[in-house]
C-alpha cells in the first residue's frame, strides 16, 4: 500500500527473521510503533532485538530507556543470546534507566520534560535513529490521572516527532485486552503489534499479530514466535507463489531395487516421505538413504525424535548400516531431541538452526509425526508444510517418517497431511498370513516420474535391507514362509520334471544306440554280399578269359591253317 501522495511509506528493517516479511519491510520510520502483550510474550526481547540489529547491521546507533526493569537487568537478560550486546555500549546502544519511584511521581517531583531534554542530547551526540521506551504502562500508572496521563503520552509522541526518531514503546495489557487507563496509546501509534503468550495442551505457545498499521499493507493473521539463540524468530506466512527450483538429477535411495521402482531414485532437491505403523523399518530405510549421501561425500543431518543417537548407529548396524564411521569424518551429524513438552515452533526453529551450521545437501527427520506430540495439531502441521518448503528453498533433497497409527490401506495418510506436499510417498506395511508377519513395501506416488504399482516384500539381513521379486500364484502375491513353501514345491516339481526328462532322454538315447547297431549291422551284411557278388563277378570274367584263351591257345598248338578257319566260318 502507498502513502496518499503515492509515494510508499519509508520503512526500517528489524532484521528479526519473519516480522519484515509479515510487516512488508519492518517498522514505519520517523514513527512511533507500540508493542502489547501480557507477561513474557517478548516486547522487550523484540524492541531490544531491533536495536542490536539495528547497531550490528546498518551500523546505526539507538537509545534504550527502561521505566519498569534496570538498565542492568536488561543487559544481563539480553547477555543470554549471541548478539555481543556488551561490545554495543555504550558507542552504539545507549541504557537509561527511567525506573519511577511512586513516591516521587506523588510528590509531584516528576519531570519528564528533563528525562526527554537529555534524551535529545544523547541522541545528537550518538547520532541515534532509534529508541525504545520500555513499560510505559508503568509509567501512566503511577500517575493516576487521566489528564496527566494523556498529557505526558503526547508529551513523548511530539517529541519523537520533533526529534525525527523510529521509536518503539511497550506496554503490557492483561486477560488478552488493553487496560482501559491507556487503550488511547493504541490510537496514537503508527503500528501496534499484539503479543500473546497462551498454553496449548499444556505447552506454551507464543504469537505475534499486527492489528494496525497506517499507511501500509500487513498479513493481519496470527503467526508463531520462537526464542532462540540469536533472539525472537516469527513463523511468517510463505510466499503466495512457490517457486522452489525443480532439478532432474536423481539421487539414490541406498537400496537399488527401490531406486528401479521409483524409475532410478528420487529427484534431487525432491521430498520423500515413509509411512508406515511401527516397526516396518522406516527409520532402517531412512538410515540407508543418510549412509548413501555419505558414501557420495555429501554431508547430511539425520534428526531423530525421541531415540538417542548412540542408539540409532546400534541398531542400523545390525542390518548392515554403518554410520559411526560418517559422524567421526563430520559428513554425518545424528540430532536427537525430545519432543515433551517442547512446542512445534520451537522445534522448527532448532532444525533452522542446524541446517545453518552442518549445511546438509540431505536431511532425514523420523519421525516428523512426533512434533504433534506437544500442543495443538493445526500448529504441528503448520510446521511440518513451512519445514518442507524451508528445506527445498534451499535445495535439500528431504526424507521424512510418518508413524501411521493403524495398516489398514484407508488410513494410509498422516495426522500432519504431509503426504499432500511430499513429492515421493513410500507406505510400508505388514501382511499376515498363515502365522507369519512379513513386512510389505510399496509406493503410493511419485511425482514426475515413471514408478512400479507392485508390492514388494522387504526383506532385512546383516547384510542391509532389500526387496525381493514379486511372486505370485494363482494371481495372489505369496510372502515369507508361503512363498518359500511354494518354491520348495516348485523346485521339487522342477526336479522330478528333470529326472522324468533324463529318463526319457537315457531310453532314446539306448534306442538311438540299438538301432544304430542294427543298422551298421545290415549295413555290414550289405558290405558282404556285396563283396561276394563282385568275387563271383571276377571268377566268371576269369573262367570266360581262361576258356578262350584254352582254345585260342590249343588252335595254335594243332597248327591248324588259315583254309581250316575259313571252312568253320562258313560251316557257322
Amino acid at each position: 500500500m502507498r502513502a496518499k501522495n503515492g509515494q510508499p511509506l519509508p520503512k526500517l528493517a528489524t532484521g528479526i527473521e519473519g516480522f519484515d516479511e509479515l510487516s512488508r519491510g519492518g517498522l514505519p520510520r520517523h514513527r512511533t510503533s507500540l508493542l502489547i502483550g501480557g507477561p513474557g510474550a517478548g516486547k522487550t526481547v523484540f524492541a531490544l532485538q531491533c536495536l542490536v540489529n539495528a547497531a550490528r547491521q546498518q551500523r546505526v546507533p539507538g537509545i534504550f530507556v527502561a521505566f519498569e526493569e534496570s538498565s542492568r537487568q536488561i543487559m544481563a537478560n539480553g547477555a543470554t543470546f549471541n548478539w555481543g550486546l556488551a561490545s554495543l555500549v555504550p558507542k552504539k546502544l545507549f541504557f537509561l534507566d527511567a525506573h519511577l519511584s511512586p513516591t516521587l511521581v506523588k510528590a509531584g517531583d516528576f519531570d519528564l520534560a528533563g528525562m526527554l531534554a537529555m534524551l535529545a542530547a544523547k541522541k545528537k551526540e550518538m547520532g541515534a535513529q532509534w529508541i525504545v521506551f520500555d513499560g510505559i504502562d508503568v509509567l501512566v500508572t503511577l500517575l493516576q490521572d487521566p489528564v496527566a496521563e494523556m498529557q505526558e503520552i503526547y508529551r513523548i509522541r511530539d517529541w519523537l516527532a520533533d526529534n525525527a526518531l523510529t521509536a518503539i514503546v511497550t506496554a503490557k495489557i492483561e486477560n488478552h485486552t488493553s487496560a482501559v487507563h491507556y487503550g488511547f496509546l493504541q490510537f496514537m501509534a503508527d503500528c501496534v503489534v499484539r503479543f500473546e503468550r497462551r498454553h496449548e495442551d499444556r505447552v506454551a505457545a507464543q504469537t505475534i499479530q499486527i492489528t494496525k498499521y497506517r499507511g501500509s499493507s500487513y498479513a493481519a493473521c496470527e503467526f508463531p514466535v520462537s526464542f532462540g539463540p540469536l533472539g525472537i524468530e516469527v513463523g511468517a506466512a510463505e510466499a503466495a507463489e512457490i517457486e522452489h527450483r525443480a532439478s532432474s538429477g536423481r539421487v539414490t535411495t541406498g537400496i537399488k531395487r527401490l531406486d528401479a521402482m521409483l524409475g532410478g531414485g528420487v529427484f534431487r532437491g525432491s521430498s520423500t516421505l515413509i509411512s508406515g505403523v511401527p516397526g516396518t523399518s522406516k527409520t532402517t530405510l531412512a538410515g540407508m538413504f543418510a549412509e548413501a549421501a555419505c558414501r557420495r561425500g555429501e554431508r547430511a543431518l539425520f534428526v531423530s525424535f525421541d531415540e538417542a543417537a548412540e542408539q540409532i548407529v546400534r541398531n542400523l548396524s545390525s542390518v548392515g548400516i554403518q554410520l559411526r564411521p560418517h559422524v567421526k569424518s563430520g559428513l554425518l551429524r545424528i540430532y536427537s531431541a525430545r519432543t515433551g513438552g517442547t512446542s512445534a515452533e520451537e522445534h522448527l526453529l532448532k532444525l533452522r538452526s542446524l541446517i545453518r551450521e552442518h549445511q546438509p545437501r540431505c536431511l532425514v527427520i523420523d519421525p516428523l509425526t512426533a512434533i504433534a506430540k506437544a500442543g495443538t495439531l493445526g500448529a504441528a502441521r503448520s510446521v511440518a508444510n513451512r519445514l518442507i518448503y524451508m528445506v527445498k528453498d534451499e535445495g535439500i533433497t528431504l526424507v521424512v517418517t510418518a508413524l501411521s497409527e493403524t495398516d489398514e490401506p484407508q488410513t494410509e495418510s498422516t495426522d500432519l497431511q504431509v503426504s499432500t506436499i511430499a513429492d515421493t510417498w513410500i507406505h510400508l506395511s505388514y501382511l499376515v498370513r498363515s502365522g507369519e508377519r512379513n513386512r510389505a513395501l510399496t509406493i503410493i506416488k511419485s511425482r514426475g516420474t515413471w514408478h512400479s504399482n507392485q508390492v514388494r516384500e522387504l526383506v532385512l539381513s546383516k547384510s542391509g535391507a532389500t526387496l525381493t521379486d514379486v511372486y505370485t500364484a494363482g494371481g495372489e502375491v505369496l510372502m515369507g514362509t508361503l512363498r518359500w513353501e511354494k518354491e520348495v514345491e516348485e523346485t521339487a516339481r522342477t526336479t522330478r520334471r528333470r529326472a522324468e526328462f533324463n529318463q526319457k532322454r537315457r531310453e532314446l538315447q539306448f534306442a538311438e544306440a540299438n538301432l544304430s547297431d542294427q543298422i551298421k549291422a545290415l549295413q555290414a551284411d550289405l558290405e558282404r554280399q556285396r563283396a561276394e557278388l563282385a568275387l563271383y563277378s571276377g571268377e566268371n570274367e576269369v573262367r570266360n578269359v581262361s576258356s578262350s584263351d584254352r582254345e585260342n591257345e590249343l588252335r595254335r598248338r594243332r597248327s591248324s591253317g588259315p583254309e581250316d578257319r575259313s571252312l568253320r566260318k562258313a560251316a557257322k
